[in-house]
Formats: structure tokens, C-alpha cells, sequence
């Protein structure tokens, strides 16, 4: 019956509602700004500057902070480093991405390869999104084998399935190793990225795996702001 689990949300940072959606937002991104640089010639870079600093802010700013804080979190101080290191991480690469296209839109349109130059400015720092791959690859082997991510019965919806903890392990498992696969291939994707050449198996494998985790957290998130509001209502003592 919903409020037997009594949660002091004082001594719990969880942001995992609005980083969600922005880390959805931000993989999508990606994908869709791949396409623009290999399809179009009058690709205005400026506004994807802005597409990926909004959700890259959102990242870092809430990734921070339950990366530095998760050593007093009182309750499942694990959710801290599975959601807040790898969001710190991306939103400061999204940042990074919205000021490099921000300041330097003139250099890149002058580029007879716009893809083949943005690749090779991407490249020194493909080593740390492989990185991050790995990390992200390792949360979800853990959240399989420690049977992560199971919603209480006091969460709405997603309470529903707490006698069946291997569901939302498997789906949210699946979204990290779904983006992990996609961070550990793209140093390789980024060698033949280029406007003179077809998209090859890795970098549609990037695409696919990022567009597809990108709209399951986009969509996850959405729904977790009616999900943890009733998990909110229903444990407050």
C-alpha cells in the first residue's frame, strides 16, 4: 500500500526527471546534427550551438552536483554516480561542442568538408567519450546483475512492476549499454565521417543505438515527472 516506504528527500539530490530529457535531448541531437553536416551546405551551426548548450548546462550543473554530494546521500547513494558522473560528463562535452560551433561557425562554413573537418577537431576528444562508453557499458552490466533501477510500489506506473525487479532492469540497463556501445564506436565512426563518402556500418550502428537511447530517456524522463511526484506524495511522512 503506498506510504509503508517513508523517504527523507531532504538527504536525497535526484534530478533524474529533467536529466533525462536532457540527455535524450542531447543524444538525439547529436544524430540529427551528423545528418545536417553531411546532407546540407547552408547548415546554420549557430543554432545547433544553442541545441546543445541548453541541455548541456542542464547536465552540468545537476551532474555536478550529485557527483560531488553523492557521499551524503542517505538513500541509494549508487543512483549518484549511475546518473550524475556520466550527465557531468556529457553536458561538459555538449558545452564544450556549443562553444566551439558557436565561436567558430565562419572557420567551419569555409571548409569545402564541413564533416571531415568537424570529425578531425573531434578526435582528441573521441578518447574520453570512449571512456565514458566503457563507464556507461560497466552501469549497465551492474544494473543487471545487482538488479538496479527497480521502482518501488509506491511510484506510480512504474511501481506496477516492483514484484518484477528484472523489467526495469533490463530497460534501463539497455539504455546505458544502448549509448555506451554508441560512445566506444565513435572514435572508429569518425574516420570515414565526411560528405564525400556514404555512411558506413559503424556510423549508422552510432546513429541508431544514440537515436534509439536518446528517445527512450527523452520519453522516460517525461514520464517520471508524473511517476516521481506520486513517489514524492505517496512516501513523505
Amino acid at each position: 500500500m503506498p506510504g509503508q516506504l517513508i523517504i527523507d528527500w531532504a538527504q536525497m539530490p535526484t534530478y533524474n526527471t529533467i536529466m533525462s530529457i536532457a540527455a535524450g535531448a542531447g543524444l538525439m541531437s547529436c544524430v540529427s546534427f551528423a545528418r545536417a553536416l553531411r546532407r546540407e551546405s547552408d547548415i546554420l551551426l549557430e543554432s545547433w550551438a544553442i541545441a546543445f548548450a541548453v541541455p548541456g548546462f542542464i547536465l552540468a550543473v545537476t551532474g555536478i552536483h550529485m557527483t560531488l554530494t553523492w557521499p551524503m546521500a542517505k538513500y541509494f547513494p549508487f543512483d549518484n554516480i549511475i546518473f550524475g558522473e556520466p550527465s557531468f560528463g556529457f553536458g561538459v562535452l555538449l558545452l564544450a561542442a556549443a562553444f566551439y560551433l558557436w565561436k567558430r561557425a565562419p572557420t567551419i562554413r569555409a571548409n569545402d568538408d564541413m564533416a571531415r573537418y568537424v570529425a578531425s577537431v573531434a578526435r582528441p576528444v573521441s578518447l574520453f567519450i570512449l571512456g565514458l562508453g566503457l563507464a556507461l557499458i560497466a552501469i549497465a552490466m551492474a544494473g543487471l546483475v545487482f538488479r538496479l533501477f527497480a521502482a518501488p510500489a509506491e511510484e506510480p506506473i512504474s511501481g506496477l512492476l516492483a514484484d518484477y525487479p528484472w523489467v526495469e532492469a533490463i530497460f534501463m540497463s539497455g539504455l546505458f549499454g544502448f549509448v555506451g556501445i554508441g560512445a566506444v564506436l565513435f572514435p572508429f565512426a569518425l574516420r570515414k565521417f565526411s560528405t564525400a563518402t556514404r555512411p558506413g556500418g559503424l556510423e549508422r550502428t552510432v546513429g541508431v543505438v544514440w537515436g534509439l537511447s536518446g528517445l527512450g530517456f527523452f520519453l522516460f524522463g517525461a514520464l517520471n515527472f508524473f511517476t516521481h511526484i506520486g513517489l514524492i506524495i505517496h512516501t513523505t511522512g
